[in-house]
C-alpha cells in the first residue's frame, strides 16, 4: 500500500466522522489549533530555524525566504487566522433554492463537504494551517504536501494541530502531512483517484501547471499572477506612484504583488521618473520596452518578450509604454494570468471599459492588487486564488471547499 493510499484511507475514516461533526465541536478544534499554536511557538520557530538556514545556504532568494520564514508575530498572525475561521457562518448543511414542483415533490440543494482534499505547496508554512483550518470548518479531511524546504515547519505545525484535534475529541487524521517530499509523493496526489476527492496546488506557475496537466483527480487552479497595474492619461500620477509602490513591493513574493507596468505614452515621460524614484526605494529591478529605456537611461534594462510574460516574485518589474486603453487591455489579454489586474485613472469611462473588458479573476479601479486576498475581500482566511473559471473564481472561502447535493422530499410520489 503507498504511502497516499494510507493516509486516504484513514482521512476517508476522518473525513466521515467530521461530516457529522456539528458546527461547535469544529469551532472549538479550530480555537483549540490556535492556542496550541501559540503555546507551542518556540518549538515551531526552532524547527523554522531549521528550514530557514538550510535553504538560505541552498541560495534561495530572498523574497522566497520571507515566505518561508516564521516570528512570533507571524505565528500570531496564523493562530489569529484559525480563530477567525472559527467566527465565520459554517456552510455545511445550508440548504437552498428549495421549490415545490406541479408534481407535489419538495426539491432543493444542500451543501455538503468534499469529503477529502489534497494540497500541494511550496515553501510557505503557513498554508499548513491555513488549508487545515479551513478544510474542517469545511467539514473535509486534508492531505498536506509541502515542499522540501519548509518541511521541518510543516510536520511541527501538523503535530500542533493534530495534537489539538485529539484534546477537543476530533479524530486526528482530519490531518495529515505527506512525510514523503519527493517528487513521486506529489505524482502519487496526482492520479490518487478514489482516494482524494480535490486536489488544490499552492505555488509557482511550475508546480501549478504539472498538476494541472498531469493530474487525474479533480483540480482547481489556484494563484499564478502575472498581475499588471495600468497607468492610464487622466491618472492621478502621484496616487499612481503610491499603488504601483504597494502593489509591487509590500510583498513581492505573493500572487497579487504587481509584475507589469503599463503607462501610457501621453503620461510616460511624467510618470515613469517618479515610478522609478519610489521603487529605487526597495532596489527593484526595471526591465522596458525601448521608450522607457528612451526615458529611464540607464536605470532600467531592456525588458525581452519573456520579461512580460513572467511571474518574477522578486523584486523586478517589467515596463510598457502603450497608446490607449485599448493597446493596454490587448496587450493584458496577451500575458495576463486571470488573476488580478488594476487601472489608475480618473476618467470614469475608461474605468467602466477597463472593467468590462478586461477578463481576470479581481480588476480594480484605482485599488493595489494586494486586496485579491479571502481576508481583504471579508471572506475570512482563503486557501488560495482560483485562476480558473468552472466551480470557483477569485478567492477561496469555505463554500468554495463544499460541493452540492439535491435533497428530495416527497409523499409517496412514483414516476
Amino acid at each position: 500500500m503507498s504511502l497516499i493510499t494510507d493516509l486516504g484511507a484513514k482521512a476517508r475514516v476522518a473525513a466521515g466522522e467530521l461530516a457529522l461533526a456539528g458546527t461547535d465541536l469544529k469551532n472549538k478544534a479550530l480555537l483549540a489549533m490556535a492556542s496550541a499554536l501559540r503555546a507551542k511557538a518556540e518549538e515551531i520557530l526552532a524547527a523554522n530555524a531549521q528550514d530557514y538556514k538550510t535553504a538560505a545556504a541552498a541560495g534561495m532568494s530572498e523574497a522566497m525566504l520571507d515566505r518561508l520564514a516564521l516570528s512570533p508575530s507571524r505565528i500570531d498572525d496564523i493562530a489569529d487566522g484559525a480563530a477567525a475561521i472559527a467566527a465565520l457562518p459554517d456552510p455545511v448543511g445550508e440548504v437552498t433554492h428549495m421549490t415545490t414542483r406541479p408534481n407535489g415533490l419538495r426539491i432543493g440543494t444542500r451543501r455538503v463537504p468534499m469529503g477529502v482534499i489534497g494540497i500541494i505547496y511550496e515553501a510557505r508554512p503557513n498554508v499548513t494551517v491555513d488549508a487545515a483550518a479551513l478544510c474542517l470548518k469545511a467539514g473535509s479531511a486534508v492531505i498536506l504536501r509541502g515542499g522540501k524546504e519548509a518541511f521541518l515547519s510543516a510536520r511541527a505545525l501538523t503535530e500542533v494541530m493534530r495534537g489539538a484535534l485529539a484534546q477537543s475529541g476530533l479524530n486526528p487524521d482530519c490531518i495529515q502531512l505527506v512525510t514523503d517530499t519527493s517528487r513521486q509523493s506529489a505524482a502519487d496526489m496526482m492520479t490518487a483517484g478514489g482516494v482524494l476527492d480535490l486536489l488544490i496546488p499552492r505555488g509557482g506557475k511550475g508546480l501549478i501547471q504539472t498538476v494541472v496537466q498531469n493530474a487525474t483527480v479533480p483540480v482547481i487552479e489556484t494563484g499564478v499572477g502575472n498581475c499588471h497595474i495600468y497607468v492610464e492619461k487622466s491618472a492621478d500620477l502621484s496616487m499612481a506612484a503610491n499603488i504601483l509602490y504597494n502593489a509591487k513591493t509590500s510583498r513581492p513574493s505573493v500572487c497579487n504583488a504587481a509584475e507589469s507596468l503599463l503607462v501610457d505614452r501621453a503620461v510616460a515621460a511624467e510618470f515613469l521618473p517618479m515610478a522609478k524614484e519610489r521603487l529605487d526605494q526597495k532596489k527593484v529591478e526595471l526591465r522596458g520596452c525601448p521608450e522607457t529605456v528612451a526615458i529611464l537611461g540607464d536605470g532600467v534594462k531592456p525588458a525581452s518578450e519573456e520579461d512580460f510574460g513572467t511571474e518574477y516574485l522578486d523584486y523586478i518589474l517589467s515596463i510598457k509604454v502603450v497608446e490607449g486603453l485599448d493597446e493596454a487591455i490587448s496587450h493584458i489579454a496577451r500575458y495576463g494570468t486571470g488573476h488580478s489586474e488594476a487601472i489608475v485613472t480618473s476618467d470614469y469611462f475608461a474605468a467602466e471599459a477597463f472593467l468590462d473588458r478586461v477578463d481576470a479573476a479581481a480588476v480594480y479601479v484605482n485599488a493595489s492588487t494586494r486586496f485579491t486576498d479571502g481576508g481583504m475581500f471579508g471572506y475570512g482566511a482563503e486557501l488560495g486564488i482560483s485562476t480558473q473559471k468552472l466551480h470557483v473564481r477569485g478567492p477561496m472561502g469555505l463554500t468554495a471547499l463544499t460541493t452540492m447535493k439535491h435533497v428530495v422530499y416527497g409523499t409517496g410520489q412514483i414516476r
